[in-house]
């Protein structure tokens, strides 16, 4: 029982890592946690999705107090596509904020452009729980 809910958090703090600006393997740990069926596939989706959302959304935060702290300075060189990309279709850029780098580049720039904080979570949750449920469904098929 005690390794059972252990792996659960180790999904959850594995995904939440991996959304933040820290390196993680979350992808690996859920592929992991599949073939041991231990879980249910639908719990490891939910605990990979919530960790991985929760990453993205502490990012959009920082972005948040970034804009706050430094009113009016001008973002980095290497977000500027990111906030491009964030202007012009606002939060449902959040959609890609499951990709590696480009991701967590989203999510800073819609918190310092401001994006509404209710679709930024809508955002950021149904592309996070897409991704892991690609990685999900296919774990099924393949451990069948």
């Amino acid at each position: 029982m005690i390794d059972s809910q252990l792996s659960l958090f180790g999904l959850f703090f594995s995904a939440l890592f991996s959304a933040s600006i820290l390196p993680g393997g979350s992808e690996a740990v859920l592929a992991a946690l599949m073939t041991r069926a231990a879980h249910d596939p639908l719990t490891l989706w939910v605990v990979a999705t919530l960790g991985n959302a929760l990453g993205g959304l502490s990012t959009w935060y920082l972005g948040v107090w970034m804009r706050r702290r430094w009113p009016g300075r001008e973002v980095k060189h290497k977000y500027m596509s990111a906030v491009a990309r964030v202007r012009v279709y606002g939060a449902p850029a959040l959609l890609f904020s499951w990709l590696p780098v480009v991701g967590d580049a989203l999510c800073l720039a819609a918190g310092w452009l401001g994006t509404k904080k209710m679709p930024t979570i809508a955002f950021i949750v149904v592309g996070k729980g897409l991704r892991y449920a690609v990685i999900v469904v296919a774990m099924a098929m393949t451990v069948r």
